[in-house]
């Protein structure tokens, strides 16, 4: 009996860590060929194209992360010099070339703009993408390499929204107000919403089993990429934006943000958007939104 009780534990690790292990690579994992994970083809709208780059001056940067990673970020320059600084973060399964109709705008309005292919992304090193649990570390890193008298603000998108508010809770120096468009509340549970829908997986014991792997693999947890854990500790002015319409992060997931932040806080929502649309919703109106929200702030 003995023998059949541990044969069985056996068998039944092996089958979590299988399914685990099938979730991570499959969602998480870079390709050989420096593709997005698997999953993005599940997630994100694979006809959408990059932005052209924007026309003003640009230089590569380089930042070695804290664990060895050689990561990448393209820096754009005003017209007219300025202490204004704009570190803009991609979403999911995309690079920093996805925030260049971003960029377009606030270099137009006299910011610098420095947008960072996050790890395991465009021209960055890594592997596994860990949802903001480690890309908020090296977004704290990327302001670290900024000017001594920038002022600057955070703007992400999804998953790039996760990262700056995480990254905020960190405290970097000079950081004056942060933008988040569509941010979970964790990867975690927005992973297991969609799970079945997306994976065809039930949620357990698939998250667990996952998020298990996950910390074997990359040193963090899928639970770690968490911003509703630190949301409290952001003490600069913060925008929420989310689309009503949003399929992939559920809308409520605002309001728990939002309810949770003690910081000044102003909220956006855009009727009818769906996931990552707010601005192409209405462009014009969605930077007004983001502008008239930064004018005092710096």
């Amino acid at each position: 009996m003995k023998k059949i009780l541990i044969a069985a534990v056996i068998i039944l690790l092996g089958a979590g860590y299988f399914i685990g292990n099938y979730f991570v690579d499959f969602a998480l994992k870079r390709g050989e060929d420096l593709s997005p994970p698997q999953a993005c083809a599940n997630i994100a709208d694979p006809t959408l194209k990059a932005p052209p780059m924007p026309n003003f001056p640009a230089e590569d940067w380089t930042l070695e992360s804290f664990d060895g990673l050689t990561l990448h970020a393209k820096k754009f320059s005003p017209a007219e010099n300025s202490n204004r600084w704009a570190i803009l973060v991609h979403g999911y399964g995309r690079d920093g070339t996805y925030a260049y109709d971003y960029a377009e705008e606030y270099l137009k309005r006299g910011w610098n703009v420095l947008v960072p292919d996050l790890r395991a992304a465009g021209l960055s090193q890594g592997e596994f993408i860990t949802m903001g649990a480690l890309e908020s570390r090296d977004v704290f890193d990327w302001a670290g390499k900024l000017p001594p008298d920038a002022k600057i603000i955070l703007h992400g998108v999804s998953m790039g929204a996760a990262t700056v508010m995480m990254t905020a809770a960190l405290e970097p120096k000079n950081l004056c107000a942060v933008v988040e468009d569509c941010g979970y509340t964790s990867a975690y549970e927005m992973f297991s919403a969609q799970l079945e829908k997306i994976f065809g997986l039930p949620e357990y014991p698939a998250m667990p089993c996952a998020n298990i792997v996950c910390k074997l693999k990359t040193g963090v947890k899928i639970s770690d990429a968490a911003p509703l854990e630190v949301v409290d500790k952001i003490t600069v002015p913060i925008l929420f934006i989310h689309g009503d319409a949003d399929g992939l992060v559920p809308f409520e997931m605002l309001g728990k943000l939002f309810d949770k932040a003690t910081a000044p806080k102003e909220k956006f929502v855009v009727e009818g958007a769906g996931h990552a649309d707010a601005k192409s919703k209405n462009p014009a109106v969605y930077f007004d939104k983001v502008f008239a929200f930064l004018e005092d702030k710096l």
